[in-house]
């Protein structure tokens, strides 16, 4: 459906179909709001590439991403809530109401929540991308415990990258880090930990330079940085932690991003801007997680039905 100038105002809308936004939708359309969802691909966002999430309560022998995403989907719209397969291309956050140009046209909305989600960096490398969920992974308490007992790779060496390997060492055999430069840039806290686990081993100064695969990942060509040296390691999975970038280009000089770009706002889902919430993987927190997305989501929801009365009165 085409949107013009004049399309119907809705009380909130959101931008992104991952956990967070369709939470969001659920929770406005239950309180009596009209809410759209704008998503340019499909429900779940990073949530729905995930083989089989172990983490998310309720699902005791887990429940595949794509599955969970389209459940949350049909759950919000059930209520009332609607859904739109569109690029955002850009939004006015300061007009009132909130304008939000699409590919499929123009939405406004008395209140945005920004559900857009941060995707990880990659490597990219040849056969990365097909062997994703083969052997390749981003998120290691997503993932980790398909590797009970095995051998996996962790690249990276920031926060992100010793948690995921201080979280594999209790459960897989080996854990073999691979970082760029010759000492971690992780927090002093997680230093002694992983240099005093005893199933964690380490290539400093060293990069992954290619993927090994059969029908699945075997192995990564790892290449010292000093020697040039090549080294075949063979595992059964591998853990990219190089950070994450958050899709936040299109709030750039409208909300406050922290130095890497993400939405600063508490666990009000507040922005700087009223009627304006950041919820999920998007903004400044803790833990990015299924469930923290779906927390996030609720109260933007609560916040934003407090928000309209407030004005409404």
């Amino acid at each position: 459906m085409k949107h013009t100038e004049t399309s119907r105002l809705y009380d909130m809308v959101i931008l992104g179909g991952g956990p967070a936004g369709f939470t969001a939708a659920l929770y406005a359309a239950r309180a009596g709001l009209s809410a759209v969802v704008l998503e340019q691909l499909s429900a779940g966002g990073q949530m729905a590439l995930s083989h089989k999430i172990d983490n998310y309560p309720g699902f005791e022998d887990g429940i595949d991403g794509f599955a969970l995403a389209e459940n949350m989907q049909a759950q919000a719209l059930r209520f009332g809530a609607e859904m739109e397969l569109a690029g955002v291309q850009s939004a006015d956050l300061a007009s009132n109401p909130k304008i939000i140009q699409t590919s499929e046209g123009v939405f406004s909305g008395k209140t945005v929540v920004i559900a857009t989600g941060a995707v990880p960096r990659t490597l990219g490398l040849p056969e990365e991308q097909a062997l994703t969920g083969r052997g390749v992974h981003y998120c290691a308490a997503c993932d980790g415990m398909f590797y009970r007992g095995k051998t996996v790779v962790v690249v990276g060496g920031g926060n992100s990258a010793a948690m995921d390997a201080l979280l594999l060492s209790r459960v897989a055999k080996k854990v073999i880090l691979v970082h760029r430069r010759d000492t971690l840039r992780a927090e002093k806290v997680y230093h002694a930990p992983l240099l005093n686990a005893e199933n964690v081993e380490f290539r400093w100064n060293s990069e992954v330079i290619r993927l090994l695969r059969g029908d699945r990942l075997r192995g990564v060509c790892v290449r010292n940085r000093n020697t040039a040296c090549e080294e075949e390691i063979l595992c059964d999975g591998v853990f990219i932690s190089v950070g994450r970038r958050p899709a936040t280009k299109l709030l750039e000089g409208q909300l406050a991003l922290d130095e890497t770009g993400y939405v600063i706002a508490d666990e009000s889902t507040l922005t700087a801007i009223p009627g304006v919430y950041a919820v999920g993987d998007v903004r400044t927190k803790p833990v990015r997680q299924v469930v923290t997305a779906v927390a996030d989501g609720a109260v933007a929801a609560h916040m934003a039905e407090n928000y309209l009365s407030d004005q409404e009165g």
